[in-house]
């Protein structure tokens, strides 16, 4: 029996349903010599903004029970460098291409987005979570007036398909993801880091020099879960969902929770060889449980 595992996301069609999420797997390029990057359905570029940043200060990384704290503050070269240096090894493989984008303005997001039209580039990876400056710092992603208004200016400015990577820390992820596709958002890319902390109880202080960070891993798989299942209850737009994932059966479980594909982040950190293994394992399962179409399992909940 043949397994489909294509899916088409945002008019975008991909191979399988695996997308090496943004921030845990670099440009592509630094796993090139551990795995077959055109296995994978496609990569998620680590976070870019329109000029180089260094990031936060060190230490910037925490373990955790099932899971790893981070503050890095998008440490990235900028778009411009991207572009001009790491776009053109990645457009050799044959794996889909999303740039994840973050501004301080509306105006930083619609011009890197003007910067990426006509690039080789097959989507564009909104990320939300930044502070809005003009808003006293309060990330864009969690009020939905301003997740409106960021996504409708940066769709007028885009040339590609844009996937809008929201936040959990709201209060009620529908009314974000609501406020997306009525400003024009092709899908929505759930769940972003949740926040937390660390503490060093023998010297009393924060183990993370930011003292918080976004929590990521296992830990933060059920609350992921439970978003895209009541999102895309909600919502006509595809999920690429994420969050935790780490095997085949983590995948296939977002995609019966209504994700059209997911994203694997800090797996790829535990084993450089994550996506594939993810890959091959989501085909075991189709053989052993008779799924001849990937398209079979999005939304195939019951409930």
């Amino acid at each position: 029996m043949r397994h489909n595992m294509e899916v088409a996301i945002c008019g975008i069609k991909f191979k399988n349903p695996v997308i090496a999420a943004s921030g845990t797997f670099g440009f592509g390029s630094e796993h090139a010599g551990y795995i077959d990057l055109n296995r994978i359905g496609g990569i998620a570029v680590k976070g870019l903004t329109l000029e180089p940043k260094k990031g936060n200060q060190p230490p910037r990384i925490a373990e955790t029970p099932s899971g790893m704290l981070n503050s890095v503050g998008l440490q990235n070269p900028g778009v411009d460098y991207f572009i001009e240096h790491q776009l053109p090894r990645l457009k050799g493989y044959d794996t889909r291409i999303i740039v994840n984008i973050n501004g301080n303005t509306e105006e930083e997001y619609c011009m890197m987005a003007e910067k990426l039209q006509g690039k080789p580039v097959d989507m564009l990876e909104l990320n939300i979570s930044c502070p809005n400056v003009k808003q006293g710092g309060m990330a864009f992603g969690t009020d939905p007036d301003t997740v409106y208004n960021v996504t409708k200016s940066v769709r007028a400015h885009a040339g590609q398909p844009v996937l809008v990577k929201l936040t959990p820390n709201v209060t009620d992820i529908r009314e974000i993801a609501i406020a997306v596709e009525e400003g024009g958002g092709d899908g929505i890319s759930l769940i972003n880091t949740v926040l937390g902390m660390a503490v060093d109880a023998k010297s009393r202080k924060p183990i993370l020099a930011n003292v918080v960070g976004g929590l990521s891993g296992p830990a933060i798989k059920p609350i992921a879960l439970r978003m895209v299942w009541e999102v895309s209850k909600v919502v006509g737009i595809p999920i690429v969902g994420m969050g935790g994932i780490a095997t085949g059966e983590d995948a296939v479980e977002f995609l019966l929770a209504g994700a059209a594909a997911v994203g694997v982040g800090t797996a790829n950190l535990i084993s450089p060889t994550a996506c594939i293994d993810i890959v091959n394992q989501i085909e075991e399962y189709m053989r052993i449980n008779g799924v001849e179409d990937i398209n079979e399992l999005t939304g195939g909940l019951i409930v």
